[in-house]
């Protein structure tokens, strides 16, 4: 048998397939990620046979057509599924075992977590603070007894690890999420990764960088439903999507936002974020648009025609309204 790791390239996916290879090592597992939005990633192994597969926060329903080849009754394969993000409905396979929770204060690394019954639960916390789960991150730090301190290094090195999962392509990244992933392995308590690891000093630094520059810009467009911004069609733009977005959320958590960068081919690439007081409408919003998906709390669409920006906004601004959002 041959095994496959196939994880988003985000806090969440790695934190969620560390903990299952601290609970279950697999050196010998091949594996497959790419940058957060690269999440057909099962186009690239429907060739695969006699394979166990392991797939970690990616959606199934991008991933459905491939899913079903990769279960076709003569492949010889098995299929693992954990996530969190809108799946439709699930093929009817005796060689897939799925744990998909779409609520929106759930992460993938929260639901291996509770597969694993708290047996590497920081991780967790990581991958919860990486994807802007903080209320989730911090109810189970609380559980765990963690204090302040160290607390806020769980939270640093989650956004740390969200923020390298953001660009175009791998060569917008500091580290391929691959690479990312293997600095991570060596390391049971994230404690240990944050004094030691070369990667999260690399990190850090981009993070700062890129952060003071984002945080100059204006909205776009603003009103009573959330704010709209657009940055510079650059690699340190396209970096700091996430976590800025998340940053944006924060401060104002009564509404959505939007966060528009141009693609090579003048299409927009665009991370929304629902209110954080109301984490719904997110992957509704973007399904409505060609390559959109998500989750309800957050979502994007990778390649919105430019011609179709104002029907965006509208359609953003009516999504959230203050009326339609309670």
């Amino acid at each position: 048998m041959n095994f496959l790791d196939v994880f988003n390239g985000d806090a969440d996916g790695i934190c969620a397939l560390h903990q299952l290879r601290l609970h279950e090592p697999r050196p010998d597992a091949r594996l497959l990620s790419g940058v957060k939005r690269d999440i057909a990633l099962l186009d690239q192994v429907t060739e695969v046979s006699d394979t166990a597969l392991t797939v970690l926060d990616i959606s199934l329903d991008k991933n459905r057509e491939s899913l079903d080849k990769i279960l076709a009754a003569d492949s010889g394969n098995t299929v693992f599924y954990a996530d969190h993000h809108y799946a439709g409905e699930l093929p009817n396979s005796e060689r897939l075992t799925a744990h998909i929770d779409p609520q929106p204060l759930i992460c993938t690394s929260l639901i291996i977590n509770q597969l694993l019954e708290g047996k590497y639960a920081l991780w967790a916390v990581v991958g919860a603070f990486g994807d802007n789960l903080d209320e989730s991150a911090e109810q189970l730090a609380r559980q765990l007894g963690v204090d302040q301190a160290a607390l806020a290094l769980l939270k640093e090195t989650g956004i740390l690890l969200n923020y390298n999962g953001y660009g175009a392509s791998l060569e917008d990244l500091f580290f391929d999420p691959v690479e990312l992933f293997g600095q991570v392995q060596p390391y049971a308590h994230p404690r240990d990764f944050y004094a030691n690891a070369a990667a999260l000093r690399t990190l850090k630094e981009g993070y700062q960088s890129d952060m003071e520059q984002a945080m100059s810009f204006s909205p776009v467009h603003q009103d009573n439903s959330g704010r709209v911004y657009q940055l510079p069609a650059e690699a340190w733009s396209r970096r700091v999507a996430g976590v800025y977005s998340n940053t944006l959320a924060r401060q104002k958590p009564e509404l959505a936002h939007a966060l528009l960068t141009e693609n090579v081919d003048k299409s927009l690439r665009i991370s929304v974020r629902a209110p954080l007081s109301h984490r719904n409408g997110a992957d509704v919003l973007c399904r409505r648009f060609p390559s959109g998906g998500g989750r309800a709390a957050a979502a994007g669409i990778n390649a919105l025609p430019s011609e179709q920006l104002d029907d965006f906004i509208r359609a953003f601004s009516e999504q959230f309204h203050p009326s339609d959002s309670v």
